[in-house]
Formats: structure tokens, C-alpha cells, sequence
């Protein structure tokens, strides 16, 4: 239903630039990496064991990628977390999204607020049951029962509210609006490009340049 991307290649839309490879490409090493720097280890080090590998991943796979739209040495690119919890990036006027499954690992630089997210699509019957604190039913009718459309609508709320610096507990999504899924349609001036990779949905949001600023 959705165009594919391939892993490890990057792809440009509308000033965002994103990346998604496979987790068993990465956790091997990520970890180990000697492009983390002391900082980000001492982050890495206080996480519980069985998130540090797919932390280091996205962190090491987001910083081979600023380091290609940039031309900046990957070593030289630190993600830390804001108080918030969101990545933030020490590349002057860019902002950088993360997002990782047990499958596969994302990242996206923008200018301005740019969030990406992953899905399974074998997380659809989970989309479903959460579908009352997430999805509105006209948003619901949109995404349907299919796995892809499901995975893609949630893919779609977490990239917008990562792009506004929200979670998708509490109201925060419900403040999001899917208009559309082929093509992707956002309210509030969010633009919106889905795409497949591997067994996994993948939703990059650029909002407003008002948004995330908290």
C-alpha cells in the first residue's frame, strides 16, 4: 500500500532527511561503539540492560546520519536527552527524531519539528485495542482493520506528537488529526510521508515552526 524504503539508504523529503535500518544490523556493535561519546555512555550506562542496545543504535544510526547531510564527523555529534525526555542534538539550527522496535530502528534531522516513528505491523491488534485512547472513529474508519493502515495510523500520531515534544498518553494525540492515510494528511499545518520497511510502518511529520518549542 505504501511506498518501501531500503535500509541504510537516505532519503530526503521536504528538508527532513531519514534513515531506517534493521536492529540486527546494529545491536552488535552499537553498543561498543567508539562513536558515543563520554557523555551519551553515562546516559547509556544508567538505562536498564535491556534498553541499551536499542538506545545505542538509534543514537549511533542518527549520528551517521546528521554526519552525511552535514558533513560533520559522526563522532563529533552528540544526542542527549532534554529533561523531557526528547533527543536533542548538538548541531546548531537541526533537530534530530528517534524511534526503535525489536525489528528496526529510525531516525530523522529536520530544520524545524520533525518526529519519526516505527511500527510493526504485527502490532495491529494492539493498535486496535488501544484505539479509543488514540484514535478519534473518524480515524479509526480511515486506518480500517488492516494491518498496514493500522500500524501507519499509529506510526503517523507518534511521529506528530514527537514533532510537537508531547507523548501519546494523556490528550496529546487526541490534539493530532489524521485526515488521510494514502496520501498521508495531518491537520494543523503538519506535512507527512509514510513509507514500509521490512515488516514495519514508518511515519516522518514536519510541523509548524511554532511546535516543539517547549
Amino acid at each position: 500500500m505504501f511506498p518501501s524504503l531500503a535500509p541504510g539508504r537516505v532519503h530526503r523529503w521536504g528538508g527532513a532527511a531519514l534513515v531506517v535500518a534493521r536492529r540486527a544490523d546494529l545491536d552488535r556493535s552499537a553498543a561498543r561503539s567508539p562513536l558515543l561519546t563520554p557523555a551519551e555512555r553515562h546516559v547509556l550506562d544508567g538505562l536498564p540492560a535491556r534498553r541499551r542496545a536499542e538506545w545505542a543504535a538509534a543514537r549511533v544510526l542518527a549520528k551517521e546520519l546528521v554526519a552525511r547531510v552535514t558533513g560533520e564527523r559522526a563522532g563529533d555529534v552528540e544526542i542527549l536527552p532534554r529533561a523531557d525526555g526528547s533527543p536533542r542534538l548538538s548541531v546548531p539550527g537541526l533537530r534530530i527524531s528517534l524511534s526503535h522496535t525489536a525489528a528496526h530502528v529510525a531516525a530523522a534531522t529536520a530544520p524545524g519539528p520533525v518526529g519519526v516513528d516505527v511500527c510493526e505491523t504485527s502490532c495491529a491488534p494492539a493498535v486496535l485495542r488501544a484505539a479509543d485512547h488514540v484514535l478519534h472513529p473518524e480515524e479509526r474508519r480511515i486506518a480500517g482493520t488492516d494491518s498496514e493502515r493500522l500500524a501507519a495510523a499509529w506510526a503517523l500520531k507518534e511521529a506528530a506528537v514527537k514533532a510537537d515534544r508531547r507523548g501519546l498518553s494523556g490528550e496529546a494525540p487526541r490534539r493530532v488529526r489524521i485526515l488521510g492515510l494514502a496520501p498521508p494528511l495531518l491537520d494543523g499545518g503538519r506535512r507527512a510521508l509514510v513509507r514500509t520497511a521490512g515488516t514495519a510502518a514508518v511515519a516522518l511529520v514536519l510541523a509548524p515552526p511554532t511546535a516543539g518549542t517547549r
